[in-house]
């Protein structure tokens, strides 16, 4: 069954408009989930908002939006003086920019969905606009309001369809310089490099999803049917794997090289 569109509108170009929806391109509806649950009675916790200075609960129509301007004072926004501050439209991507498709960088990138006609008569009009990004390499910029944020998006064609990428605000990407500092790059030992080279060329493969697995998610489903069973198995000791030695401070990364390249060779053999 295919998944229900998050969200429904229109696209526009110009003067070329369609009705357009939304799906998230991810999912986690897989991952196991865990509630938090009375472990007297069985039953789950209900989580309720409470003044941090009197205890008592508040109730929904008066929890509001607060700017804390310092210790213990807050600037309170009201709805009606959000909506003024968002977009005229949340229901049209009105794409009004292109860059080249190579011109972003990852780190911008946060969160893809398809972008897909939502009936017959949209179809021709975005697979013009699809087709005519994919033949000038170009991505379009636009904004969006998803979840009452307003977001800056990417229209990238994909295949016969468009992923759509929210992106990161400028304030929410660190310069890299803060993290690896702006001193001399340390070079790196031309021999070295050789065998590290040599070393990446024996482990590379084809690309395949199955790479990613999540073996925690895997035991976790083995230990709740387990449960489910009532057929808890105590671990035994004999096949309690040994933890790996701590390697030294001292590493002679010439040695560990050139024992990590014949082991893969072997294993290649």
């Amino acid at each position: 069954m295919a998944p229900r569109p998050y969200w429904k509108g229109y696209l526009k170009l110009s003067l070329v408009t369609c009705a357009v929806s939304l799906t998230p391109a991810t999912s986690s509806r897989e991952k196991v989930r865990f509630h938090t649950v009375n472990a007297r009675t069985g039953h789950r916790v209900r989580s309720r908002y409470v003044d941090a200075e009197t205890g008592k609960p508040v109730a929904d129509e008066d929890e509001v939006k607060g700017y804390e301007t310092e210790e213990g004072r807050h600037v309170i926004i009201e709805d009606e003086e959000f909506e003024a501050v968002a977009l005229e439209s949340t229901r049209t991507i009105d794409i009004d920019q292109f860059v080249p498709a190579d011109s972003i960088e990852w780190i911008w990138y946060d969160t893809p969905y398809y972008l897909m006609p939502d009936d017959e008569v949209a179809q021709e009009a975005y697979a013009v606009i699809r087709e005519a990004m994919a033949a000038t390499g170009k991505v379009g910029i636009s904004r969006l309001v998803l979840s009452r944020r307003e977001r800056a998006v990417m229209l990238e064609p994909r295949g016969k369809g468009i992923v759509l990428w929210t992106l990161r605000y400028g304030d929410e990407v660190r310069d890299g310089k803060e993290v690896f500092g702006d001193g001399e790059e340390k070079k790196a030992e031309p021999r070295l490099v050789s065998l590290i080279s040599t070393l990446i060329e024996d482990l590379t493969q084809q690309w395949d999803p199955a790479m990613l697995g999540d073996p925690v998610q895997e035991r976790l489903k083995e230990i709740i049917a387990s449960k489910q069973k009532k057929k808890t198995k105590k671990p035994s000791k004999a096949g309690k794997k040994e933890e790996p030695e701590t390697p030294g401070n001292v590493v002679n990364i010439m040695d560990a090289l050139k024992k990590s390249i014949s082991q893969e060779k072997k294993r290649g053999g």
